[in-house]
């Protein structure tokens, strides 16, 4: 695959945040996924949280897995630290780092399918845990690399581009998330940026678990029987020596709507989402309520969207540890190998 790295060059005027930095030293190279994507739109979204929040990208370590969402750190914040590893393994790839080195800010991105499939167990205990890091989950609820199965999120009774109806229940991530025991608890729309940047950056600067769920659409349901772009039409009626595949471009879905208010988003397929901002009055400190009103709003068909539960007095993983606030990569040898006197009298408390 070849990658297209942009223009180095920055417009002499651009606005410069707090550490001299501009929006455009927060990106990274040219995205390859389908135009319209809403994975592209959280990118956008990271990359004006970042900015905002005075980050120097050097602090930043991201960490994905693997899918149309993993690819995504490599679209921003390309002066950072970066690791991409196997399918669902990211957060415990992200908790080893985390703790040899607590001086960085983690930043997990996962998809629907590396985080409630396969990395569904890693999810868990990450939650539950307490590891200080933004958990973004770009949710599409299909595994758009390899033709759009239904993922472990779709809806019960959602129809698949070949027409398949799903008949599994879908696992939902922010109910588990609130339920393990995360403290700071999201979920939010890519197209819908005036919420998603806040949402964000209060991950980003909170001192524990933080998960945000993004509902991002994905162009590839527009891939369905009947369609004249469709991989079929397109298969059926090309006489090339090769077979290629093709997705019709979209225009980016966006909304904006007030606080309290319910919004329906037309999907590119016809099919229609309907969203949910919290009220103003709305308590996010109680988790329990939290947890009732999700699915009281889910039984009516709504997809609650804010910020759902936060904990303002949060600890992690560190705390529970104890461990020194040094990062191990700056211990010497004295420190970590303290010799046979200190462990004599390690062994003798446990006795």
């Amino acid at each position: 695959m070849t990658y297209i790295a942009k223009p180095k060059l920055h417009h002499p005027t651009l606005t410069r945040n707090n550490v001299g930095y501009t929006r455009r030293d927060y990106e990274g190279r040219i995205s390859t996924l389908c135009a319209g994507c809403g994975h592209d739109s959280i990118s956008a979204a990271i990359v004006q949280a970042c900015w905002e929040l005075d980050i120097e990208p050097h602090r930043v370590a991201k960490l994905s897995g693997i899918g149309c969402s993993s690819k995504t750190p490599d679209y921003f914040l390309g002066a950072s630290h970066g690791f991409n590893s196997v399918h669902g393994r990211m957060p415990s790839v992200l908790t080893g780092a985390n703790l040899a080195n607590r001086e960085l800010l983690y930043l997990g991105i996962s998809g629907d399918g590396d985080s409630a499939s396969i990395g569904l167990g890693q999810f868990a205990n990450a939650m539950r845990r307490g590891v200080r890091m933004a958990y973004i989950v770009e949710n599409n609820g299909v595994y758009g690399l390899t033709k759009g199965q239904f993922s472990a999120t779709a809806d019960r009774g959602s129809k698949s581009k070949k027409g398949a109806i799903n008949t599994d229940a879908p696992i939902d991530l922010v109910g588990l998330a609130l339920q393990l025991g995360a403290t700071y608890v999201a979920r939010s729309f890519s197209g819908d940026k005036a919420q998603l940047v806040p949402l964000i950056k209060g991950a980003m600067e909170h001192g524990g678990a933080a998960f945000i769920d993004v509902i991002s659409p994905c162009v590839t349901f527009n891939n369905h029987a009947g369609s004249t772009k469709s991989y079929d039409y397109v298969r059926e009626h090309n006489d090339a020596v090769s077979r290629i595949d093709f997705i019709s471009e979209h225009e980016e879905i966006t909304t904006d709507y007030a606080p309290g208010e319910v919004v329906d988003v037309r999907q590119h397929d016809g099919s229609v989402l309907r969203l949910r901002k919290l009220h103003p009055e709305y308590d996010p400190t109680d988790r329990l309520a939290a947890m009732n009103y999700m699915h009281e709003q889910q039984a009516r068909g709504e997809i609650v969207t804010g910020l759902l539960y936060v904990d303002p007095l949060a600890t992690d993983l560190h705390t529970a540890f104890n461990t020194t606030e040094r990062p191990l990569n700056t211990l010497g040898r004295a420190e970590l190998c303290p010799g046979a006197r200190a462990l004599d009298k390690i062994n003798a408390s446990l006795r």
